[in-house]
């Protein structure tokens, strides 16, 4: 028998009389989505604004690492430094969405954050110069790029998990805006930070990263479904080095080689063109033939998702283009012909592109809400067709331009990209099941960052283009008409165009440099001060630049007006789900609506199972924005049916049929017919009944579902015969954890099959009781504060309680046997309990001082 101890001089806090610290909002609060939206859309804008911070502010990093960019053997950092971080984000934002559909959302997300903000120190840390500084950057930027596409891939997808199908369009509305934005206002801060210091251009990321870092530790939650399932390593693989493969090709084609202005001979970029296309074409056949594809191809016959793209891809070469151009028109050639020095021209090209911004922030948040009520594809369009006035507008302006003029353009072209930004982003979340929105999310971001690496190779290239008609001759005669020796300026006109543009690029004047002072030296001095002066060279390549800025501009218009054309033609039947459904267009969509009134617009659905076998006698509601029932249909043998079309706008359609688990799209009703197919799960989970050791039903027990990573999945309580049912559950293992007030709890491992619902009963134990009141041995007073352990026969704890004022103690939870009782504060006394199924023992103590 075990003997108590002496503990004079303890206090234990009494359990009942703790009060717990205050809460998170949890996934259940309804603000929590707030939360969500304000979390991730920091996350985004951190991610995108360094994506165009580094690009204003090379001319002061690279003045900052001693480097010269502009010398042969630079110019591959220069590359590097321009695209290394779009072009990583691009390659692995896909790979990212999918860990995040298998591993959780937020856990991939909150790592970016950790990852984005300790990299952002390391650069700032830079310790080399030369050709070394600018390894360390371009490595660190890489690693940095890895913690930008865990932010992209996942932010969106967290966002459709968070909010409800109506206001969807407003939340992603607001996170799209977010990351374009963030690309402009990283001109504004890289322009204001360089001329600082340069590595406050890292330096900015480290506070709100750090702040955003523990934020989303401590507030977001995982409320998506996670989908088990093993990496696609082949499809990843493939599809890096494809895409690596030809967007290095395209940007290192805008490189001379063997005599020409561009670099299309080069072997080594004809390499990566050819075999950058070969192994996506790679790419493309593992993907088809998987069974889980990191870029699931059967998205694209959504024509909502395959048109939401394409859009998003012509948009982002078209933005991305502007923003090369506008930088290189004002650092190379506007800024300097006011006035402005060279050094300050970073800073003053980022206030002078404002207008673009705040274009953008103020369409961008309009255009989710309005949207969300009038549907996406004229919106999506209609900036579209904005983006393309303004970029006609932009070609039509002479290259020394009036600002009031030029301002009202950039603001344009950004409320044309605010417009189009968030009903494209909606329609892509909202096309794709729930358990692919984590790929769906980085497909989209790898649309938008390729599109942006694009741009710099094909808009640069026309540039060229452009240029080379042109530019030799401009330079010839502009330096010979300042005394220049015909051979020398002969020699200087041969400068490469691409050399040209990363000198206005960066904001430097190369005369001094390519004629030296041997021939500056032999000038008069008037002349050689105005070939050196600020306004020489802006002036001189102007009319050539403009050449090159009606191709480019021009493609802008088109590619513009594709994308308009895109996103109109993917809003003839959009279905979308609120929360997680597959929509498509039914094959027999045209069929069954002529089966109807040929005066009456109709809703034409199909239901069907993940097989394609039809689901008869479901039912079909229709539910306007404000919850009011529009239309109800049943479907028929073949799980079609049709229902009478209500006014154009957005509704719910809710779909329920016994045996499956019922499902929710959005639909968008425009002018004409709308169909939609709904694909209804069968009603796979756990369903079983709760009894004690007697075979009596227990109520009001309480079941959880628990996956394999720790997380609840489910939960319900038992009815009146002890039954549950936890539905929707996917195939897998899973822990049953039972629990009843008066019972021990229980857990079990399961296994949920592929369909029906699999069957577990639960047997739960009766839990013992002890109760007793501890007194003084010679007054009979209540002792309080005193310690009561009960011991196994092992001599293990197995529960504790402290005595409250009125000397009482309860305990409880522990299976029936023999137990020892010790108490602790006075010299032992000991009893030996035996305990039997349910019912309360009662046993009192009486406690003696050693004095006495």
């Amino acid at each position: 028998m075990a003997t108590e101890e002496s503990t004079h001089g303890t206090a234990e806090t009494r359990p009942a009389r703790q009060r717990g610290r205050s809460a998170w909002i949890g996934v259940d609060h309804p603000r929590y989505k707030w939360v969500a939206l304000t979390n991730t859309t920091l996350g985004i804008l951190l991610a995108t604004i360094n994506s165009s911070i580094v690009l204003i502010s090379l001319p002061g990093i690279f003045t900052g690492i001693r480097l010269d960019p502009l010398q042969p053997s630079n110019v591959s950092y220069l590359l590097w430094m321009l695209m290394g971080y779009m072009l990583v984000t691009a390659v692995l934002v896909v790979a990212l969405g999918r860990l995040g559909d298998m591993w959780g959302r937020v856990r991939i997300y909150n790592a970016g954050f950790l990852i984005f903000t300790l990299t952002s120190v390391i650069l700032s840390l830079d310790p080399f110069h030369g050709g070394s500084g600018a390894l360390w950057l371009i490595g660190w930027r890489i690693v940095q790029a890895l913690g930008g596409a865990m932010l992209m891939a996942n932010s969106a997808a967290i966002l459709t998990d968070a909010f409800p199908a109506r206001q969807r369009g407003m939340a992603l509305g607001v996170n799209m805006v977010a990351g374009i934005a963030g690309s402009f206002l990283g001109l504004v801060l890289g322009g204001a930070l360089v001329t600082w210091n340069w590595r406050s251009v890292f330096w900015v990321n480290v506070p709100i990263g750090l702040i955003g870092t523990v934020w989303a530790y401590k507030s977001l939650h995982e409320t998506g479904v996670r989908t088990p399932g093993r990496m696609d390593w082949w499809g990843n693989l493939t599809f890096a080095v494809g895409l690596t493969a030809l967007l290095a090709g395209i940007t290192y084609g805008i490189q001379p080689y063997g005599g020409h202005t561009m670099g299309w001979t080069n072997p080594w970029v004809l390499a990566g063109l050819i075999g950058g296309v070969v192994v996506l074409v790679v790419f493309c056949v593992i993907e088809a033939r998987v069974a889980e594809p990191m870029f699931p191809l059967r998205l694209f016959r959504d024509t909502a998702f395959a048109g939401g793209n394409a859009a998003a891809l012509l948009g982002a070469i078209a933005r991305g283009g502007l923003q090369f151009m506008l930088i290189i028109w004002l650092q190379g050639i506007w800024l300097p012909l006011h006035g402005y020095d060279y050094a300050d021209t970073p800073l003053w090209a980022g206030i002078y592109m404002l207008p673009l911004t705040i274009g953008f922030l103020v369409a961008g948040p309009v255009s989710g809400y309005l949207s969300d009520r009038y549907g996406a594809r004229l919106f999506a369009a209609a900036g579209f067709v904005v983006m393309a006035a303004s970029f006609a507008g932009l070609l039509a302006l002479p290259t020394d331009f009036g600002y009031g003029v030029f301002a009202l353009l950039i603001f344009l072209n950004g409320l044309g990209g605010g417009l189009f930004a968030a009903p494209n982003t909606s329609i892509i979340m909202s096309s794709v099941p729930a358990e692919a929105r984590g790929a769906a999310s980085g497909m989209r971001a790898t649309f938008q960052n390729a599109g942006m690496v694009l741009s710099m190779g094909v808009f640069f290239s026309l540039m060229v283009a452009g240029l080379s008609g042109s530019l030799p001759q401009t330079l010839s005669s502009g330096l010979t008409a300042q005394g220049v020796p015909a051979q020398a300026a002969h020699a200087v006109a041969q400068l490469p165009p691409v050399g040209v543009l990363f000198a206005a690029f960066l904001g430097y004047n190369p005369v001094q440099n390519l004629l030296g002072q041997s021939i500056l030296g032999q000038l008069p001095p008037a002349n050689a001060a105005k070939l050196t002066g600020r306004e020489f060279f802006p002036h001189l390549i102007s009319p050539p630049f403009h050449d090159g800025l009606v191709v480019v501009f021009s493609l802008a218009i088109a590619m513009s007006l594709a994308a308009a054309a895109a996103s109109l033609i993917r809003g003839r039947a959009q279905a979308a789900p609120a929360t997680t459904a597959e929509a498509a267009s039914p094959p027999a969509a045209a069929s069954a609506a002529a089966a109807g009134d040929a005066n009456t617009p109709t809703v034409v659905c199909r239901v069907e199972d993940p097989a394609g076998r039809p689901v008869a006698a479901a039912t079909l509601t229709l539910v306007d924005r404000r919850g009011h029932q529009t239309a109800r249909a049943r479907t028929r043998e073949d799980g079609g049916c049709v229902l009478p079309r209500p006014r154009p706008g957005s509704y719910t359609l809710v779909a329920s049929a016994v045996g499956h688990q019922p499902r929710a799209v959005d639909l968008a009703v425009g002018d004409q017919p709308a169909s939609c197919t709904v694909t209804m799960a069968r009603a796979t989970g756990l369903r079983g009944t709760v009894r004690d050791a007697d075979g009596t039903p227990v109520t009001e027990a309480t079941v959880v579902v628990i996956d394999a990573h720790g997380d609840v999945v489910s939960t319900t309580t038992t009815g009146p015969d002890g039954g549950y049912a936890l539905l929707g559950l996917l195939p897998g293992p899973f822990t049953l954890q039972v629990s009843a007030h008066g019972h021990r709890p229980v857990a079990a491992p399961v296994e949920v099959g592929p369909s029906d619902a699999t069957g577990h009963d639960v047997t739960l134990n009766p839990a013992g009781a002890l109760a007793g009141t501890v007194r003084h041995g010679r007054t009979g007073r209540p002792v309080a504060d005193a310690r009561i352990t009960l011991l196994d026969t092992d001599g293990i704890p197995v529960a504790t309680a402290v005595t409250e004022d009125d000397g009482l103690y309860t305990l409880t939870d522990f299976a029936p046997g023999a137990y020892t009782l010790v108490a602790a504060g006075y010299p032992p006394v000991s009893s030996t309990v035996v305990l039997d199924h349910a019912d309360t023992t009662t046993v009192d103590l009486e406690l003696v001082q050693p004095t006495e």
